[in-house]
């Protein structure tokens, strides 16, 4: 399974793993908005034992409030302010939703994927309607206007769920001419195709992508 050249917008399975590896240890190195977990990668298990090929990635424990911001961490030292904090997270607990997405490989499409669900503060799922009230105006917009990303509900691959996932029928199309675009050197297409990728269907489900991840470090 030989990486592929990403000449068509496609990536192999070894292609999307060297890229995923690259993303995570980019991610770890530039500046993240801090209310962001880290990616990390999530080996798939056959028979309890994990594999060493199969796996995603997965940002999981993004918290938003209702009006669609990803709320930051505050790490004031201050005794009153921490009080203050606390105080406010308490009372507005119902008002705070949870988000995961899990970027996956399609070995139909040959493309990853981006797999997401948000839910209350209780463990309820949100439906489809409270995700896009939680998006900001922008997402929204791109979500109404770009023919390549209108959400649908499958089963996730490795977790046998339910998810929303962004369709990927035309991923390779808009991906190609983002490679060409932006003059990606052929050797380096394939380690770089995750964080070009996340850098587009991030803008579609609210996810703040830093530019410097798509940048050569």
């Amino acid at each position: 399974m030989g990486g592929s050249p990403v000449g068509d917008g496609t990536l192999s399975l070894d292609g999307f793993n060297a890229s995923a590896t690259a993303l995570v240890k980019r991610w770890k190195e530039i500046e993240v908005d801090e209310s962001l977990p880290d990616w990390t990668w999530k080996p798939c298990s056959n028979l309890g034992v994990p594999s060493e090929v199969d796996g995603y990635l997965a940002l999981e424990g993004v918290y938003r409030d209702c009006g669609g911001s990803q709320i930051e961490e505050n790490d004031n030292s201050d005794g009153a302010d921490v009080v203050e904090c606390d105080t406010w997270v308490q009372s507005s607990s119902g008002n705070i939703h949870v988000y995961d997405f899990h970027v996956v490989y399609s070995h139909s499409y040959k493309v990853p994927v981006l797999y997401f669900q948000g839910h209350h503060s209780d463990g309820q799922l949100l439906t489809l309607d409270e995700i896009k009230q939680d998006l900001p105006s922008d997402s929204l917009k791109v979500l109404s206007e770009s023919k390549w990303t209108f959400i649908t509900r499958e089963e996730h691959p490795q977790l046998s769920r339910p998810w929303f996932t962004l369709h990927p029928c035309a991923t390779s199309d808009w991906m190609k001419l983002l490679l060409e675009e932006n003059k990606v050197a052929c050797e380096e297409q394939s380690l770089r195709y995750l964080p070009a990728w996340l850098s587009v269907v991030g803008q579609a489900v609210g996810l703040k992508i830093p530019l410097e991840l798509h940048c050569r470090p």
